[in-house]
């Protein structure tokens, strides 16, 4: 039976979760408060990564192959592969990071992946463009990647036209009725649907302001880096960097496929306003700026090139949450900084449960926490 539903939120989470609905027979409208892209929102970046390692986290790791398989598909229907083979390398010298690698280790093993345990040694010997002497070890996989974050938003926007998906650009929702699944516009509009599914990411505890003690808007300053001349090149074919140390950690995005190299920093604000604070204080980029600075090698020769602010939505142990809102709504926000690479997958399975309610309210929720 085809249903009408509305989405709210055309970010990545929003817009996957329109294509598996689309894809399932139901007539989909998105809604969301900016242009789409939304330069705003948590989802458009250059890139973004897709690694398996995960620490003790058995849950995400499983669910990167079926996030991986799920890609596939979508890019079958875009036409276009926008994620870039670069492996994963790990690195860590404190504790915290040490138990990390040790526990992906545990886990990449149970599930039959391939890695290496690097040594400091390996470390200098294979990856020059680090400073092995910052680190203690390492773990190296062939799996992982860039995915073309902007560039995928994009085009799976206007792919959604052809799926016969109405994509509303510039309609902000300024009110949610889950239980009669309709919302009410700027406009003063209501728009009613037999299914509603929120997906608004950092501005969801403005529209469901019950959610405000669970989901907590996360303000995070990225750093675009300029590397030593004759090096752009080496790093477009080097594997993405996560220095795994909880107080000084951080991780570093090749520019691969004529992106900008990138770093960021691990830890989590948990505070800011997405509406506003959007322009990064010097600081802040300095401070990520000499994160990546401790873990390259010559990292004194790198330059800050320009900073960004995002922000994401993060919950107290920094699981994804997808739950029924009511009998006829849903809610999803699965960020906490690594969502992205689980959205195609999680848009099926939400599909899936809309398709399947009863079902899909007693399993998925389980399965989206990465448990």
């Amino acid at each position: 039976m085809s249903l009408r539903i509305t989405v709210v939120g055309a970010g990545i989470m929003g817009l996957c979760t329109a294509w598996a609905l689309a894809r399932r027979g139901h007539t989909v409208s998105v809604f969301d408060q900016g242009q789409v892209p939304n330069p705003f929102g948590s989802s458009v970046d250059q890139h973004r990564l897709f690694r398996h390692a995960y620490g003790n986290q058995t849950g995400y790791a499983r669910m990167a192959d079926t996030a991986f398989q799920a890609w596939e598909r979508l890019w079958t229907d875009l036409g276009e592969r926008l994620l870039v083979p670069s492996g994963t390398l790990c690195t860590a010298s404190a504790e915290d990071g040490r138990r990390w690698l040790a526990d992906s280790a545990a886990v990449l093993e149970a599930l039959g992946h391939p890695f290496r345990r690097l040594t400091r040694a390996q470390i200098a010997a294979e990856f020059p463009l680090v400073d092995a002497s910052a680190v203690a070890e390492g773990l190296h996989m062939t799996s992982g990647g860039v995915l073309l974050a902007g560039r995928i938003v994009e085009l799976l926007s206007h792919h959604l036209n052809a799926l016969g998906v109405t994509v509303h650009a510039r309609n902000p929702v300024t009110a949610i009725d889950a239980e009669r699944a309709s919302v009410t516009l700027a406009d003063r509009r209501v728009i009613g649907a037999d299914v509603l599914v929120v997906a608004a990411g950092a501005w969801v505890t403005k529209l469901l302001p019950e959610t405000a003690g669970r989901l907590v808007p996360s303000r995070q300053v990225v750093a675009y880096l300029t590397p030593p001349e004759g090096l752009r090149g080496v790093w477009a074919n080097a594997p993405m960097l996560i220095d795994a140390d909880s107080d000084s950690g951080v991780y570093v995005v090749p520019p691969v496929a004529g992106t900008t190299m990138k770093a960021g920093d691990h830890r989590f604000s948990r505070s800011g306003d997405p509406d506003a604070d959007r322009d990064p204080d010097p600081e802040e980029a300095r401070d990520v700026l000499d994160r990546a600075r401790r873990v390259l090698a010559d990292g004194h020769r790198y330059s800050l090139a320009n900073a960004a602010t995002c922000f994401y939505t993060v919950t107290a142990d920094e699981r994804f949450v997808i739950e029924s809102l009511s009998q006829r709504a849903w809610l999803m926000s699965p960020c906490s900084g690594h969502g992205f690479k689980f959205a195609p997958a999680l848009g099926e399975a939400l599909a899936a449960a809309v398709d399947n309610p009863e079902e899909g309210r007693r399993t998925l929720p389980h399965w989206a926490g990465g448990y």
